[in-house]
C-alpha cells in the first residue's frame, strides 16, 4: 500500500487556505441551496410513506425482505440529510438546522442526532489523529499499531490477523451498534442539548417502528424484516465513510499540522459519476468537505478541480481513487495492522514529520 506524503511548502498553511478560501467564496460555492434540500426532504419523506404503505398492503409475506431493504437504501439517504443539517449546509440559522438535524436523526432514523454531532465534530477537527478522532478508537477492529501494544491472543489474535477481510461482514451489526449507541448516550450521564427531545423523539420512532413490524408480521418475519434492515443499513453507512480515511496515515496528537495540510493529508476522494454523488451523499468528495464543511454537498463536485489544481500548485499531496480501489485499500490496511506483531508498519507521513 502506498501513503501519499507532501513536502511543505515555505508559505504557512494558514495564509495557504486563507488564498484558498477567497477563490472559493468568489465561486458563489458556498451560497445556500434551498431548493435543492427542500425537494430532497419531500422526496425522501415520500419514498418513506411509500415503504410504509408497502408494507401495510404486503402483510404476512416474506416479501417483506425487499420493503426492509428499501427502508435501509432510504434510511442511509435520510442520514445523509441530517449529516448535511448537522454541519450549517441547509439553513443560514444555527437553531433551524438544529432542529432539522434533530427531525431527520432522531424522528426519522432513530438516531441521536447529540451523539452523533459530538462524535463528528471531533472527527472533523482532527481526522485520523490518535487520542482525539474517535472513528479510529481501538475496539472489535484496530487502526493502527499503537493500539497493539499489548497483543491480542485467541480468537481476539485470530480476528485482528484477518480483520480487513472481515470488516465488510461486521458492517451488518453496524446499523444496531448506532442505535444502541445512541440510547446510551441519551440515557446516561453525558450532556446532552434538547435531551428530552430527544428522547422523545427516539422513543416514538424506535418504539413505534418495532412495534408496527411486531404487529404486524409473525415473530420470525419480523425478526427478518428487522435483521435486513438492519444489517444493509449498517453496511451502507460503512461502506460509504470507511473509503474516505481508512488507510491514510494516522498521526498522533503531537503532530503539528496546519489545516490545510491536515484535512488534506489525511482524506481521501473517490472518484466517480453522478450516480456515486448520490451513493455516497456527496462524501465521495471527502477533501472538499474536509474543507468547506458548511459548503452544500451539490456543490463538492463544482469545487472538486479549484482545490485539486490548488493543491496541485502548492505540492499537497491531493489523493483520489476509484471505488472499488478505496475499498481494497482498506481492506489491505486493517489487515497490515492486524499482522502487525510479525510485519510493524510506520506510516511514512508522521515518521518524515518527525524526523523534520
Amino acid at each position: 500500500m502506498t501513503i501519499p506524503t507532501a513536502s511543505p511548502t515555505t508559505r504557512s498553511a494558514g495564509s495557504d487556505f486563507t488564498e484558498l478560501m477567497h477563490a472559493v467564496q468568489g465561486s458563489g460555492l458556498l451560497r445556500r441551496r434551498y431548493a435543492f434540500y427542500w425537494v430532497r426532504f419531500v422526496l425522501l419523506s415520500a419514498v418513506l410513506v411509500g415503504l410504509g404503505a408497502a408494507f401495510l398492503l404486503i402483510g404476512d409475506s416474506w416479501w417483506q425482505l425487499l420493503v426492509a431493504a428499501g427502508v435501509a437504501v432510504a434510511l442511509g439517504q435520510v442520514m445523509f440529510l441530517g449529516h448535511d443539517a448537522a454541519h450549517r449546509q441547509i439553513f443560514r440559522s444555527g437553531r433551524w438546522n438544529d432542529w432539522a438535524s434533530l427531525v431527520i436523526a432522531n424522528l426519522y432514523a432513530g438516531m441521536s442526532y447529540g451523539w452523533w454531532n459530538r462524535k463528528h465534530s471531533r472527527h472533523h477537527a482532527k481526522p485520523n489523529t490518535l487520542g482525539a478522532d474517535g472513528d479510529i478508537a481501538p475496539g472489535a477492529l484496530v487502526f493502527t499499531t499503537a493500539d497493539l501494544v499489548k497483543p491480542r491472543t485467541g480468537f481476539a489474535g485470530w480476528f485482528a490477523q484477518r480483520q480487513g477481510w472481515l470488516f465488510f461482514p461486521l458492517l451488518l451489526l453496524e446499523g444496531l451498534n448506532l442505535h444502541v449507541a445512541s440510547l446510551r448516550t441519551v440515557l446516561g450521564r453525558s450532556p446532552v442539548k434538547r435531551r428530552a427531545v430527544e428522547l422523545s423523539f427516539l422513543a416514538l420512532r424506535l418504539g413505534g417502528y418495532v412495534g408496527v413490524v411486531f404487529w404486524l408480521l409473525p415473530v420470525g418475519m419480523a425478526f427478518a424484516f428487522l435483521g435486513v434492515q438492519l444489517g444493509l443499513f449498517g453496511l451502507y453507512m460503512g461502506a460509504t465513510f470507511a473509503p474516505n480515511h481508512k488507510g491514510m496515515p494516522i498521526v498522533p496528537a503531537s503532530l503539528k499540522l496546519g489545516f490545510l495540510h491536515r484535512q488534506v493529508l489525511l482524506s481521501r476522494n473517490v472518484r466517480g459519476g453522478r450516480f456515486l454523488d448520490v451513493f455516497m451523499g456527496g462524501l465521495n468528495y471527502q477533501i472538499e468537505h474536509h474543507l468547506f464543511p458548511s459548503m452544500p454537498s451539490p456543490a463538492l463536485r463544482a469545487v472538486r478541480p479549484i482545490v485539486r489544481q490548488f493543491c496541485l500548485d502548492h505540492d499537497v499531496a491531493y489523493t483520489e481513487t476509484t471505488l472499488g480501489k478505496s475499498y481494497g485499500i482498506v481492506v489491505r490496511y486493517l489487515n497490515q495492522v492486524g499482522l502487525a506483531a510479525r510485519d510493524p508498519f510506520q506510516c511514512p507521513l508522521v515518521a518524515a514529520r518527525l524526523a523534520g
